[in-house]
């Protein structure tokens, strides 16, 4: 059955829309409200179906009630649950893979009677990927009650690719990390970078993301600040805000993809920069009494309208909450999120806190992070009775089943978090019609106005850190002969550069770089960089013979801060970029139409690993004699904000 076929009305408002976008400054316009179009064949469940919940007229709680009137105990637990799901061949319903524990799509949603899906895997292929949304969507209304799927999202517009974090851009418009619209200080780019992937995200039926990420880089060893807005509070306060009403929109509707926020309470400040993925990180310290730091972001996630939480898996060491992670902890959850903070939507734990697992061929111990030594019955208890509503990266419905008919839990208790996600399948108008139209998405994802604009971002985000004898912008020459490292030879090619082989050879040195790490190993663990922020001394001196040979310019990726003073001291030039392509750099080397770097420090750049060691992991700048501040940048707009705490 062809969906685009079947919504060709979706498929010209669409059209319509990205039209009308690509003509005006912003992303301001609106689809259709999804009511308006036909209905898919499969919404009419009988002819004769009158029942309130399916009554678009009717006001959403009492759609809610009737719902939740109607369903059975195996059905409650099953929207307890947001797990993994991907696509099988073709785009058809994955069969699952018993080796990597990965039960079928048809077991999740038509046994297990999950409805909350986190899509895993690129997008390779638009059309594929929408067929294949379409055909979930088509098997859940094959249930007894038709409750619509809701498909969420990692990251999908930048430069990342690793799973739990993010993936790269493939289809969609490619932008720079969260760290580079921070870089540049303007709510009204993320906010338009927050429409553009909003509209790419519905295009394919993505109605839930897992971000933003509003945790604070104040401990600069950790491996998740490249996801981050940097280190100052009160700048990631003023972009979420920008950031959820780009997602969401004034208010939450039919137009809108939700967010989920997260790391409440903060996960920067990470004992010793480890994470809490693993076993060694498991702690959250606050040696400097700064936790009301942390929170300001959330406050202002709070008062600009989040949907959605995500607590982190840390403990927290040094306060006056119980030492257990965050999702297990009424005192986090209940107390201070709910009850001081007044936050009323739903709560996400993160991914895998009950169930032993592998990721990426790697064992990983639930994240019980303070009690290990609970069952599974009673971790999972214990996250309820926290004040979490939804279980991420599980899929064991049947703990809740047993939980409640053994009397452990009143089924009262899961009906207030059924309501909340029940609410917001409403709301966002997937009752109405859960479907895409496939067409129209080839249209919508990755269109060359998306495209233009997230490369210009990516060049404005580029941060000018030295710029000795203001070599930069160079001049194009074709006689100039370069050496090169960290760019395929194929890009200067198409510039008719030059290349020497040697930099000895050469008149001029670009070299790409990114921030130093030290490898873990294991499949998972691997993919996180941590450990030392300077280069060891064999890649020092690799580094200082290229540049006593040759003038050098170099380009470093800064997913978290570097300890790189020789760098500076050495180089002509030396640019940070937070995601950005090779032609973006070679853009903003060259000034090709005026590209220049906009950017300014989401954090301070330390001078040595000595210096960061002695820091407290809770406080920003506190690192002793910076080579970089916050702030600093050598184009663009002067920055004169610090932050107050």
């Amino acid at each position: 059955m062809s969906s685009g076929n079947l919504l060709r009305w979706r498929r010209r408002a669409l059209l319509s829309l990205l039209f009308t976008t690509a003509l005006t400054p912003s992303v301001t316009a609106r689809p259709e409200p999804v009511s308006k179009i036909p209905a898919h064949p499969l919404m009419v469940r009988s002819e004769n179906e009158t029942l309130p919940y399916r009554d678009a007229s009717l006001c959403t709680e009492d759609r809610v009630e009737d719902l939740l009137q109607r369903m059975t105990l195996p059905e409650k637990a099953g929207q307890l649950f947001h797990t993994q799901m991907q696509m099988g061949p073709n785009g058809t319903l994955d069969s699952g893979n018993v080796t990597a524990r990965r039960n079928s799509s048809d077991n999740m949603i038509g046994e297990k009677l999950m409805t909350h899906f986190n899509l895993v895997g690129d997008v390779t292929n638009v059309r594929v990927t929408a067929e294949w949304y379409n055909r979930i969507q088509e098997r859940a209304l094959q249930t007894r009650l038709g409750i619509p799927i809701t498909l969420s999202s990692d990251p999908r517009h930048a430069f990342t690719e690793n799973i739990g974090t993010g993936f790269a851009a493939n289809q969609f418009s490619q932008w720079p990390e969260s760290l580079g619209l921070a870089a540049l200080r303007d709510a009204e780019v993320v906010q338009k970078f927050a429409e553009i992937a909003r509209e790419e995200y519905m295009a394919i039926g993505i109605r839930t993301a897992l971000h933003p990420q509003i945790d604070l880089a104040t401990e600069p060893r950790w491996s998740r600040i490249g996801n981050t807005m940097g280190e100052d509070a009160n700048l990631t306060a003023e972009l979420v805000v920008a950031y959820l009403k780009g997602f969401q929109g004034e208010e939450l509707g039919t137009h809108s993809v939700s967010t989920i926020t997260k790391h409440f309470p903060g996960g920067g400040p990470m004992e010793n920069g480890e994470d809490s993925h693993f076993a060694y990180g498991k702690n959250q310290t606050y040696p400097g009494n700064n936790l009301e730091y942390h929170l300001i972001p959330f406050k202002a996630a709070i008062a600009a309208g989040a949907r959605q939480m995500m607590p982190y898996y840390s403990r927290p060491i040094g306060t006056e909450y119980d030492e257990v992670g965050f999702s297990f902890n009424k005192g986090i959850i209940t107390d201070l999120l709910r009850g001081e903070l007044g936050f009323e939507g739903i709560v996400c734990s993160d991914w895998g806190l009950i169930t032993d697992t592998v990721i990426t061929g790697q064992d990983m111990p639930a994240r019980a992070w303070g009690v290990e030594h609970l069952t599974e019955l009673q971790r999972a208890a214990m996250i309820l009775n926290a004040g979490v509503d939804q279980f991420g990266g599980e899929q064991r419905p049947e703990l809740i089943i047993e939980l409640v008919e053994t009397g452990v839990l009143p089924e009262e208790r899961l009906d207030v978090s059924v309501r909340r996600l029940l609410r917001e399948k409403f709301i966002l108008g997937l009752f109405e019609n859960p479907f895409v139209d496939v067409d129209a998405a080839v249209q919508v994802v990755g269109n060359p106005y998306f495209r233009r604009i997230g490369n210009e971002t990516q060049r404005k985000a580029y941060t000018l850190l030295t710029n000795t004898d203001n070599i930069l912008p160079l001049k194009s020459d074709s006689n100039l002969k370069l050496y090169v490292e960290g760019i395929d030879a194929e890009h200067l090619e198409a510039r008719n550069l030059s290349l020497a082989s040697t930099p000895e050879e050469a008149d001029l040195a670009l070299i790409r770089l990114q921030a130093p790490y030290e490898t873990r190993p294991g499949g998972f663990e691997k993919k996180y960089h941590v450990g030392s922020l300077e280069y060891n001394a064999t890649e020092k001196a690799r580094q200082a013979a290229i540049y006593s040979a040759v003038p050098t310019i170099v380009d470093i990726y800064l997913d978290r801060p570097a300890a790189i003073p020789e760098i500076a001291e050495s180089v002509n030039a030396l640019l940070a970029n937070f995601g950005a392509g090779p032609d973006a750099f070679l853009d903003v080397v060259f000034g090709v139409d005026g590209a220049q770097p906009m950017g300014k420090l989401p954090y301070d750049l330390p001078r040595s690993m000595a210096a960061v060691e002695v820091n407290k992991e809770d406080v920003p700048f506190d690192t002793e004699d910076p080579v970089f501040r916050f702030g600093h940048g050598l184009r663009g707009r002067r920055v004169t904000r610090r932050a107050v705490f």
